[in-house]
């Protein structure tokens, strides 16, 4: 697993155990390398788990009305929070970053299949594809 797919599941896991607690995404991706600075290669990984967090965060409004705009039929307070977090970075990946569209839908719908349900991959791949499709980069 590269270093940038390990860095997009750390993300995600703050952004959603942020929303589930309440706390700040970033207070959470903190502590969590605090707890593994032991281990190799985590600079890289949470220097690039951190940009991904605080770009959601600094346009976090902006997605979620992107969001909001192409879930056809789904409210985002009807959304998994999980899906969400998936959601928000591959979003924030394919309109403000430099990340290949299908790099980032890929991931998303890679994290999807680890973490979420079931019926989550093929939503999560419709929607970032319709971003995909109707966004250009910022």
């Amino acid at each position: 697993m590269s270093s940038r797919t390990k860095a997009r599941k750390r993300a995600v896991d703050a952004l959603y155990a942020a929303e589930l607690r309440d706390v700040m995404a970033t207070d959470l991706l903190e502590a969590t390398k605090e707890q593994v600075s032991d281990r190799q290669n985590q600079d890289e990984i949470f220097d690039f788990a951190n940009e991904l967090v605080t770009g959601v965060l600094a346009n976090q409004i902006e997605i979620d009305e992107i969001l909001a705009g192409v879930a056809q039929n789904w409210t985002i307070d009807r959304m998994p929070a999980l899906d969400k977090a998936i959601l928000r970075v591959g979003i924030y990946e394919i309109a403000y970053s430099d990340t290949p569209s299908e790099v980032a839908i890929s991931e998303a719908v890679d994290l999807a299949q680890e973490l979420s349900t079931e019926d989550s991959p093929a939503f999560i791949n419709g929607v970032l594809a319709t971003v995909s499709a109707t966004r250009k980069p910022i």
